[in-house]
Formats: structure tokens, sequence, C-alpha cells
């Protein structure tokens, strides 16, 4: 970062050259959001420094891909690829107010972006795990603290994980209106069934309104 400071580099100056967000030049580089050799390589051209000053482990994976595609004797095949989109995290006060409207989270109405690559389409979000209902000792389990990303347009599937909202205000397990559960169909009976064993199983009974579906999930720290 000495480099960064002596060239007086802003996040914003960093984001502008090279394509990405300023949020999300700051979670790339307090390790929030781990490096991947796009950014490496664009910030590398940036600061006028080797991809390895910073991160050898992506300088050798940039050389094997570039030595793979000059060397090879076989063309890749193209690979599908999203780039990463990056998404508010949002209370849980906030997702049970259930907005309608696709740009109901603009820039600026949370402190913390974090980015997937999942297709999470418009309005997604990111929640805190509350709690430890969706604990358990074999994957896949949802300790607390762990972010996860909630697509507003979905389908349902037994099995799959919700985000679920109680009409009447009423909340699961922790008395609040809003709960993350894994929604099961069983007979024509449906369900929002926890993880964990210790906690019980929510018949949906016309009181509860599923209002998003979790496609990502990322645990702080890893």
């Amino acid at each position: 970062m000495a480099k960064k400071n002596a060239l007086k580099l802003s996040q914003k100056k960093i984001a502008d050259e090279i394509g990405v967000s300023p949020p999300s030049v700051a979670y790339y580089l307090n390790g929030t959001n781990p490096l991947n050799a796009r950014f490496a390589a664009a910030f590398a051209r940036l600061i006028e420094e080797p991809v390895d000053s910073f991160s050898p482990r992506l300088a050798a994976e940039i050389a094997q891909l570039a030595a793979a595609t000059e060397h090879g004797n076989v063309s890749p095949a193209p690979q599908p690829r999203r780039e990463p989109r990056e998404y508010p995290l949002i209370s849980w006060v906030a997702a049970g107010e259930a907005c309608e409207s696709s740009v109901c989270y603009p820039q600026g109405i949370a402190d913390t972006w974090l980015s997937s690559t999942e297709n999470a389409g418009e309005g997604a979000y990111w929640l805190t795990v509350r709690g430890h209902s969706m604990t358990r000792d074999v994957q896949p389990s949802f300790p607390e603290g762990t972010y996860i990303l909630v697509r507003k347009d979905f389908d349902l599937v037994s099995g799959k994980y919700y985000i679920a909202r109680n009409l009447n205000g009423r909340g699961g397990d922790d008395d609040d209106s809003v709960t993350f559960k894994q929604y099961i169909r069983d007979a024509g009976i449906e369900y929002l069934v926890p993880l964990n064993p210790q906690y019980q199983t929510i018949p949906m009974d016309g009181t509860w309104e599923i209002i998003g579906r979790v496609i990502d999930a990322k645990i702080p720290g890893l």
C-alpha cells in the first residue's frame, strides 16, 4: 500500500481506472473480498508494480493462464463467466418492508456492499444471519453472522432456502417478523424448516409470505 499512498491514489481513482465501484475497491484492499486475477492485474498496471509484489499466488495464476494461451496446441473453449456484482447489506427490518421497486436499494442506502457472481437480479440484497436456527454439524449450515444473498424474483422449490415474512408481525423462533428457513412442501403442506433440530418447524398457515430466495452465502473472515 506504500506505492498507493505515494501516488496519492484514492479509492475513487482506482475504481474509475479499473472499472469497479469505490466500495468494491475498499473490500478488495481491506480483505473483505478476496483478490481475483482480473482486479490484481489491473491494479498492478495502475500502481506500476508487478502482481507478485502483493500477491505471488495470483501472479503465478496469471502466468499460467498466459502460458497456456500462448503455447497450448488446443484453443481453450470459451467458458461462461459472470462478472461480480455488488449488492447492499441491509437490515432485517428493511427486508421485511418488501419494497416492490427494482431500484429500492440504490447506491448510498447501505454502508456495506458485498459482491457475488450469482445472478441475483435487480433489487437483490445481503442479510446477516441471526441466531442459531440454521446452524448444524453438516453442510449446508449457516452460522450466525453468515452473509446471505437474497433474490427477490424467484420460484418456490422444495428444499431450497428462503426469507419469509409473518403477515401478523410475529416471527418464528425469535419473535421477529422476518425469518430465514428451508422451504419444504410435503403432501401438499408447506413448512418453514430450521436446520437446527432444537428449533420448531413453522407451518405456513396463511400468515407467512415468502419474500426472497437465498442464492449465495459467505462467512466473514474466510
